[in-house]
């Protein structure tokens, strides 16, 4: 009479479930958006590890975001032309980086500005 119908692989792998096994690697997803002058708001979502969201450039943001280590304060910037024309645009983000919570809000001199200022981070 058999006890215990299960396959030998499939208690082995129960096992290390129950154990606490390997497990992946936190996540890392943030919610962008950014407040133009005169209120016209735009929305993006992107994910790192794999890239995707709605971002127009998931994959070149999240490495722009990893040289960073997700601190969006240390976002380098990238040599770009813009306008003096001062139309504030404010940047809001909120997510997670590999598990741990991430905010950040800024303003910036122009949506130019924004983009140019985090490396095509803010340029959805």
């Amino acid at each position: 009479m058999l006890l215990f119908p299960f396959a030998p692989a499939a208690v082995a792998a129960l096992s290390l479930a129950y154990l606490g096994g390997p497990s992946p690697q936190p996540g890392s997803s943030f919610h962008l958006s950014e407040r133009a002058y005169g209120g016209q708001v735009s929305e993006a979502s992107l994910t790192c590890d794999p890239a995707g969201g709605s971002h127009l450039d998931s994959a070149k943001a999240c490495a722009v975001i990893q040289g960073a280590n997700g601190d969006f304060q240390r976002l380098p910037t990238r040599h770009q032309l813009c306008s003096a024309l001062y139309a504030p645009v404010d940047v809001v983000v909120a997510g997670f980086w590999r598990g741990t919570p991430v905010s950040f809000q800024a303003t910036y001199a122009n949506k130019c500005s924004a983009n140019a200022e985090s490396s095509g981070v803010f340029g959805f």
